[in-house]
């Protein structure tokens, strides 16, 4: 694998940190989550940096931007474009919505209506948009990085558990130490440190980065740890449904993703163990509602056997 490529990683997230301060993990798994060709959603209250790490990526990348604040009366058509009577030309002209870009901020996704939200559905799966029974394939990356607040709840609307399987990963940024916070007044002292941020990746090497990600190795005992957990939500007396095959798909490209990120051209058993809380959780539903999915997780890596073996091979 090109060395070069590995480094890419590297490099953003060096930016992003010119900006984001101690969210050092949260930076790789948002990363991971980008070139495993899959989606995030950053779920934290506000003023934690969900939306500034978001234009920090962007303006990392050489890339289409765009940002779209939901809000209840957000239309379908303001998402995903729609078809007009051109007067002068004489004829119905699509124009384009916000999807048709590379880097889509969904910013307070909870706060659309469900037939708004669902405009995404499509999108986000498969790449490509259908209006008016026409399709329309979106340019390549396309990735949505999506913030919701999970204290306020007056006006939100809850996203279905169809919508949320279309994530990657769903994380939270959570409130920095004391130190970090003092860092961050420093940083902020004079000017925004946003405004110093220039692109270090362009699209094309973006999409080799994301093709390398198939050339990462992954054992068979592997793959059969990743089964044995997603198995295991199945079976869990306190899950009501557990994760579907398209989370177990989307936890080995997450697997080699971070991978990826982290250096390596092979997996080992820490980046599953890693993942799963934040790949897997957001996919179970719980019997009765209550309860943590996270924590359910954790409690059945613990109880797994975690293989081992030469993971280079």
């Amino acid at each position: 694998m090109d060395t070069q490529l590995l480094q890419i990683g590297k490099l953003i997230k060096e930016n992003i940190q010119k900006v984001i301060i101690g969210k050092d993990e949260t930076i790789d798994l948002v990363l991971a989550g980008m070139i495993g060709g899959g989606h995030i959603l950053l779920e934290d209250v506000p003023g934690t940096g969900k939306t500034m790490l978001s234009k920090a990526l962007a303006k990392s990348l050489d890339a289409d931007f765009a940002r779209i604040q939901f809000t209840p009366d957000l239309l379908p058509s303001d998402v995903t474009g729609i078809n007009y009577y051109n007067q002068k030309a004489g004829e119905f002209v699509f124009k384009k919505g916000a999807v048709f870009c590379n880097v889509l901020l969904a910013d307070e996704i909870n706060r659309a209506t469900p037939r708004t939200q669902s405009s995404l559905l499509e999108c986000m799966e498969e790449g490509q948009v259908t209006v008016d029974g026409q399709t329309r394939v979106l340019d390549k990356p396309f990735f949505v990085i999506a913030t919701q607040n999970p204290i306020e709840t007056a006006g939100t609307y809850t996203l279905p558990e169809a919508q949320l399987d279309r994530f990657m990963m769903k994380l939270s940024l959570g409130l920095p130490e004391k130190e970090e916070e003092v860092s961050i007044m420093e940083r902020f002292l004079k000017n925004s440190p946003m405004e110093s941020i220039g692109a270090v990746c362009d699209k094309a090497t973006l999409v080799k980065i994301m093709s390398a990600v198939k050339d990462v190795y992954i054992h068979p005992n592997l793959m059969t740890y990743i089964a044995d957990i997603t198995t295991a939500t199945r079976e869990n007396k306190a899950v009501s449904i557990g994760v579907s095959p398209r989370g177990t798909l989307a936890m080995l490209n997450a697997a080699r993703s971070y991978a990826l990120i982290k250096g390596r051209e092979y997996v080992i058993p820490e980046d599953i163990k890693t993942l799963a809380p934040v790949v897997l959780a957001h996919r179970m539903i719980l019997r009765g509602g209550t309860g943590s999915c996270a924590g359910i997780i954790e409690d059945i890596l613990s109880q797994i056997t975690v293989p081992t073996e030469d993971w280079s091979k």
